[in-house]
């Protein structure tokens, strides 16, 4: 196409076409304009080689990985549970508790959500977000991930609130996912100098998005402000290793640390709420 332009800029008609073969692309020139045509060609990649205004132009495009509605799916399933069994005593997030030696709350609190409306916002948004997430950085290291920038939202929360924190919903793991994303450009400074306006035309996206949806009045701020840090952090530190989404084992262990980080809290908030009412 560039071709096709510098010959129809000196006036000589072009055609790009297919070669019969399929091997190709080419451009058709009338016979007569053959010779002038190839002596243009030459001169425009002498002119041009070395142009200092040339860029590289990396490849738009997103993944987005549908297992973040198995994530959903498991958020709704603990909402259905919390109304046939009391899932708040023993998991609600509660800064004072924590402080005492009940961290699995920094994990369970992100299982329980207020009512139906809390948990549809949650869901939708976060269904995006960790879906996006996880197919930049890997099913599994995106999903642990998240889940672990929601926990230190969490605990960043309770730190800030001088324990007085109490909180539930999984806000805080969907704007870690955002703070994942708007770091996932980070890798591209090894690539190019010009990366620079890649990594901070993502940064100041996520800083806008976080804006719209985190700073709503009635929303726990902290949290969310948490989250969306400790998202920045950990995904500054996943772009020293931006090929781990390749790596199946790395994916596959991300994953199993998430299972047992849902199953391990879980159990402790149970055991603790048995041993309350025992």
């Amino acid at each position: 196409m560039d071709w096709s332009l510098v010959l129809v800029s000196q006036g000589i008609e072009t055609t790009i076409d297919q070669a019969e073969d399929g091997s190709g692309w080419g451009l058709l020139v009338a016979g007569p304009d053959y010779g002038t045509a190839i002596k243009v060609i030459r001169q425009y990649h002498l002119e041009n080689r070395g142009w200092p205004w040339q860029q590289q132009v990396f490849k738009g495009g997103f993944l987005f990985d549908w297992g973040a509605l198995a994530w959903a799916f498991l958020a709704g399933l603990f909402f259905w549970l919390n109304t046939t069994t009391d899932l708040k005593t023993g998991g609600l997030m509660d800064g004072a508790a924590v402080a005492h030696g009940q961290w699995w709350r920094l994990f369970t609190a992100m299982w329980l959500h207020a009512d139906l409306a809390h948990l549809a916002t949650n869901a939708t948004l976060g269904l995006v977000l960790l879906g996006l997430t996880m197919g930049r950085y890997g099913t599994g290291v995106g999903l642990v991930a998240a889940y672990l920038a929601g926990a230190g939202g969490n605990l960043i929360a309770g730190l800030l609130s001088l324990q007085t924190h109490r909180s539930l919903g999984a806000s805080g793991m969907v704007m870690g996912s955002l703070g994942l994303m708007a770091v996932q450009s980070l890798p591209l400074w090894r690539q190019t100098p010009h990366a620079m306006k890649f990594i901070l035309s993502g940064l100041c996206g996520g800083v806008m998005l976080f804006t719209l949806f985190a700073l709503a009045p009635g929303t726990d701020v902290m949290a969310h402000l948490g989250g969306f840090i400790c998202g920045l952090l950990l995904g500054a530190l996943l772009s020293l290793v931006p090929t781990i989404a390749q790596k199946p084992r790395v994916n596959l262990l991300g994953g199993l640390v998430f299972t047992v980080l849902v199953i391990v809290p879980w159990w402790l908030a149970l055991r603790s709420t048995a041993l309350v009412r025992g």
